[in-house]
């Protein structure tokens, strides 16, 4: 905890977004950090609530990767800064990622959010993990000793970069095999680097080198090289490639040029920032078009900020879900993750927003589409005759998540079992899938997920491994 008297005393303050005339104009991160008093001030307001649901109550998970957020904010509060970067870091390999792409389940169930003023939990595991940087008390933990085991990770989002870290530092020789050309996954080239620079990324790829990961980029195993030659030639494999088969929808003009899948959009601008080659021999740009963005998610709220950046005429979000409530009843929700309307950065930098909207199809010009044709739906998602509408479209991004793992290729050589949803079958204790030695971790297992998760299933994948291949482990769950 931190100041006894501290949530009485203070009222909650958070970090504040820089204007949106100045932030679309360029793909910086536009968040601005809190003074380092500020933030111990924030950190005082963690109170001897007895329960602490921000961390982990009987299944009740604040925080999937057990942060000891008291502690921490104790330290803080205390201006114990490199201890409380120790203490993050026991827990969590990457929390700048976490600190800035992460929605927080930990605030929602902070007993102070029951008035609606939570600890600023997220900015303050941010101000730690920054400062940490900024006074080099982050460096490689490199191994006393090596075990001769010899471990490949197919895929480098969060789950394999928590996973390869920790193996290599239990003395393992990590080989780590991502299909682009750099690391991070969807980390990398799905989110926008206004919302998470690439530098983070960077940054923690030197230090996994220097503890003796090796990277393998630009091999797409399955295509590239055979899953099975790379099994035969390993004693350990951890399949972490994510959950990267979009959610299609099947209209009339769904063929129309314009069309594209958001993962088909935003890498392209992540590539363009980072200087990267564009795959597509097509570029799909925003500018000068109206633009519809059909799923009201995160990857969908990441393609309204992107297309404004790229000076769209118009932005207009579609989701077939209800208008959720304002406030949400904390009688009923509270500890967990509530349903409630949220709007993101990227919405508020101008996008129009309609809820309970199906599109029933797409019209076009000369192979383009041009218009999107609508109508409302009730709770049971029926459409409501006369309520049909249409939408100005010269661009139509799908971002409605994502319904599993690609089957085709590595898994299907493989021949690992499958559980009803189409990901990777294992459990939350061995991870192992049905094909021996190879486990498997993340969205590719639980399906579409948050980074949080998948640092979390990457760091218990590598216990169960380390357990298995030498009858026991320090590596912590």
């Amino acid at each position: 905890m931190g100041k006894v008297t501290g949530f009485l005393e203070l009222d909650r303050q958070d970090r504040k977004y820089r204007p949106a005339s100045d932030r679309v104009r360029n793909y910086n991160e536009f968040v601005i950090s809190l003074p380092e008093q500020t933030l111990q001030d924030q950190a005082s307001r963690c109170m001897d609530c007895g329960i602490p649901f921000c961390h982990d109550v009987k299944g009740l998970k604040g925080c999937p990767v057990n942060n000891q957020i008291p502690d921490w904010n104790d330290l803080v509060y205390n201006g114990a800064w490199e201890m409380a970067s120790h203490n993050l870091h026991s827990t969590n390999n990457f929390p700048e990622f976490t600190g800035r792409i992460c929605p927080a389940p930990c605030e929602a169930s902070c007993t102070l959010n029951l008035i609606d003023s939570p600890v600023t939990i997220k900015s303050i595991e941010c101000g730690i993990v920054d400062k940490a940087w900024e006074n080099g008390w982050i460096t490689p933990q490199i191994p006393t000793h090596k075990t001769g085991k010899k471990i490949a990770i197919i895929g480098s989002g969060p789950a394999g970069m928590a996973a390869a870290q920790q193996l290599a530092r239990a003395g393992h020789d990590v080989h780590l095999y991502e299909k682009n050309q750099k690391i991070g996954g969807l980390m990398r080239y799905g989110i926008p680097d206004f919302k998470l620079a690439k530098t983070h990324i960077d940054r923690r790829a030197g230090q996994m080198a220097a503890e003796g990961v090796t990277f393998h980029t630009g091999v797409h195993v399955g295509h590239d090289v055979a899953i099975k030659d790379i099994a035969t030639t390993h004693d350990a494999v951890i399949l972490s490639g994510g959950a990267e088969k979009a959610r299609d929808l099947p209209i009339e003009g769904r063929d129309l040029a314009g069309v594209h899948y958001a993962m088909e959009f935003l890498p392209q601008q992540n590539r363009r920032v980072s200087a990267e080659p564009i795959l597509k021999v097509d570029p799909i740009l925003a500018r000068g078009k109206h633009v519809v963005v059909i799923g009201g998610g995160d990857t969908g709220s990441d393609c309204i900020g992107t297309s404004i950046r790229q000076g769209a005429l118009s932005v207009t979000q579609l989701e077939i879900m209800p208008t959720p409530p304002d406030k949400e009843n904390k009688q009923l929700t509270w500890p967990n993750w509530p349903l409630k309307m949220r709007t993101s950065s990227s919405q508020e930098e101008g996008a129009d927003r309609e809820f309970a909207v199906m599109t029933q199809r797409f019209e076009g010009v000369d192979g383009k589409v041009k218009k999107l044709h609508c109508i409302h739906v009730d709770e049971k998602f029926q459409p409501i005759a006369g309520t049909e509408f249409v939408l100005r479209a010269d661009l139509a991004l799908l971002a409605m998540g994502f319904v599993s793992p690609v089957v085709d290729g590595m898994l299907q050589d493989l021949g690992v079992a499958l559980d009803g949803r189409q990901n990777v079958l294992a459990d939350t204790t061995s991870y192992q899938t049905s094909v021996d030695n190879i486990w498997t971790a993340g969205d590719m297992r639980r399906g579409q997920s948050l980074v949080v998760w998948a640092i979390r299933e990457g760091r218990q994948c590598a216990h169960a491994v380390d357990k298995a291949l030498m009858g026991e482990t320090v590596l912590p769950l």
